[in-house]
């Protein structure tokens, strides 16, 4: 694992998305109509989303990703460029639409997303093996699972190599992946992915011996589970502990996971402090949810650091010392 560097230069291998956003009273149900309260177009993807975070919070980042040859996606990489990251790796594709998405928010903040991938399925493995040296180059790699499952795998795994610090957001759920052949050094899933993973709800830090074992099987160093509003649960070899994210009002909650990945993925190249990066990730993810959207919501370095007072760990799993300066 690459040592602590002020300045991190953070890899992303994503998506993006042109999200159409609908606010809506409430989510229909099967055949019913609802009528929307307002509707929004904003770029999108989760791995825009994250690299975007990433570069919020201080980082280089360089972002290899694919869109199609339309006035969505050459607008997108414009936009992408203008915020300071690196597009070198960025595929524009001919007779391929950029990927979209549908999102509808209730005003309690919850929120359905629908995907159609769109040039996102065509990030090949070959395409981001021509882009080794941003590989080579970077502290960090940080994956989803909205781009094909090979071109993921084949970055993990010379990123793994290299001794870089790998990250994976495995959302969407993709049965393909090969777990336990790919070493991870964080995954970062939602209650409900864990679930998906592990086959139960996962539900307090006195889960972590029957976990552990689970982690070794799908080659998961460090288990970060987010909970929304409910403390945000870390299993690690030697520790277990939960920190509540701080309380904000909600308005939606689209891009709160990935302004959790992105802030993490820098805050640990920059301090390899899990407890420290764990919080500027759960503050950045709150303060995410306070704005309607997921980029223009996604929070910069000055806000996190200026977010008001720390917030302390509710429990640690019996026999694991961890302390501020850990």
């Amino acid at each position: 694992m690459m040592p602590p560097t002020p300045t991190p230069l953070i890899a992303v291998i994503g998506s993006l998305n042109v999200d159409t956003i609908y606010r809506v009273p409430h989510f229909p149900e099967v055949g019913a109509t609802v009528a929307a309260m307002d509707v929004q177009r904003r770029f999108g993807g989760k791995g825009a989303n994250q690299a975007l975070a990433a570069s919020r919070q201080g980082a280089q980042v360089s972002f290899i990703g694919s869109v199609g040859n339309d006035g969505e996606g050459t607008s997108y990489l414009d936009y992408l460029t203008a915020h300071g990251l690196n597009l070198s790796g960025a595929l524009v594709l001919d007779g391929v639409e950029t990927g979209a998405a549908c999102i509808t928010v209730t005003p309690t903040g919850e929120n359905t997303i629908i995907c159609a991938p769109g040039a996102n399925g065509y990030l090949t493995a070959e395409h981001v093996f021509a882009q080794s040296e941003l590989l080579d180059a970077a502290d960090v790699l940080l994956c989803q699972f909205e781009t094909p499952v090979e071109s993921v795998v084949w970055a993990l795994q010379r990123a793994s190599e290299l001794g870089k610090t790998t990250i994976l957001n495995p959302s969407p759920q993709n049965t393909e992946f090969p777990w336990g052949q790919v070493s991870l050094d964080f995954l970062i899933v939602n209650e409900h992915e864990a679930a998906a993973l592990f086959g139960y709800f996962v539900q307090d830090t006195n889960e972590a011996p029957q976990l552990r074992g689970q982690m070794a099987d799908l080659g998961v160093s460090t288990l970060i589970i987010t909970r929304g509003s409910d403390p945000t649960l870390v299993f690690a070899a030697h520790q277990a502990f939960k920190v509540p994210p701080p309380a904000v009002d909600v308005v939606d909650t689209t891009g709160a996971g990935d302004a959790f990945a992105g802030a993490f993925a820098v805050h640990w190249a920059r301090t390899h402090n899990l407890l420290t990066s764990i919080r500027k990730a759960n503050i950045a993810g709150a303060l995410t949810t306070e704005r309607l959207g997921a980029q223009d919501a996604l929070p910069t370095l000055e806000e996190v650091e200026g977010f008001g007072p720390k917030v302390v760990p509710v429990s640690f799993e019996v026999g694991a010392l961890v302390t501020e300066e850990d």
